[in-house]
């Protein structure tokens, strides 16, 4: 009897949690449905007087969210593919290949985590402009995956350090090269590990702001969404609801993308960590 009373209190205490934790995007989308005059005299009462759906309107068309959208449909599945490909190939070989400096060289990359983006971006903003890629998708998708990449690395690394090196022998007495066993064969077993890095290459991307600001200061229709926020600055006055709604829309991918891969998204987690 006591410990179902114990269960019962720990079961409220982690819904009232849970209430807490997603309190926020509540009022964030009950936000999105008011007027800016009951935004500010509302306080934290989440339930909206009446359903102003036209903040959704005037953020997409007015707020040129749907150009916004586009451009960040773009940079991120650029970027995503890019930076899984990448990472992938070097975590293949920190992992499986036993190459002289493999040790310092694994130290070198995690040391690069510690670096903060906002000292690369002057280096980065320059190397962009040197090339003529400045102002345009293909400049922030390339600058976008710049970087070590030192989580998704390791994650690769481990999950292939533990393949039997009988696969690849036998694909190597059946004539398979390098690149067919890979890509064939080791890749497709990766697939927990490659959601993992997908997951949350694209939540890094979609909510990216400091490149996409700097690389399109001169060209505001190559803004992403996280960007295109700004447009519901004005000088003297800011539109509250707009942005509410504005950013409910930029979260809805997010959601939708996690719900969808959620399952790998666990156990490549899990997978690398053993």
């Amino acid at each position: 009897m006591r410990s179902k009373i114990t269960w019962g209190i720990i079961h409220i205490f982690l819904i009232l949690f849970g209430f807490i934790w997603i309190y926020p995007f509540i009022w964030m989308i009950s936000s999105s449905l008011k007027t800016n005059a009951s935004f500010l005299t509302s306080g934290i009462n989440p339930i909206p007087e009446t359903l102003n759906w036209e903040n959704y309107t005037r953020a997409w068309d007015v707020a040129n969210f749907s150009g916004y959208f586009l451009n960040s449909v773009v940079i991120t599945l650029g970027t995503v593919t890019i930076v899984v490909l990448l990472s992938c190939l070097t975590g293949y070989a920190l992992g499986r290949v036993d190459f002289p400096g493999r040790k310092t060289m694994i130290v070198i990359i995690g040391a690069l985590m510690f670096i903060p983006t906002g000292y690369t971006i002057i280096p980065l903003y320059e190397l962009m402009k040197f090339l003529g890629l400045s102002n345009t998708l293909f400049g922030v998708v390339l600058a976008e995956s710049s970087g070590a990449h030192v989580l998704f690395i390791l994650l690769f690394a481990a999950f292939f350090s533990r393949v039997p090196k009988e696969i690849e022998e036998a694909a190597a007495i059946d004539g398979s090269g390098f690149l067919k066993t890979f890509f064939k064969i080791i890749l497709p077993s990766a697939k927990p590990v490659i959601a993992t890095a997908v997951i949350m290459q694209f939540i890094w991307t979609w909510s990216s702001f400091l490149i996409p600001l700097v690389l399109t200061l001169n060209n505001p229709d190559l803004r992403t969404l996280a960007v295109g926020m700004l447009s519901f600055v004005g000088k003297y006055q800011t539109d509250w609801t707009g942005m509410a709604a504005g950013a409910s829309i930029s979260l809805l991918p997010v959601i939708l993308i996690f719900i969808v891969m959620q399952r790998y998204f666990i156990e490549g987690i899990s997978g690398s960590v053993k």
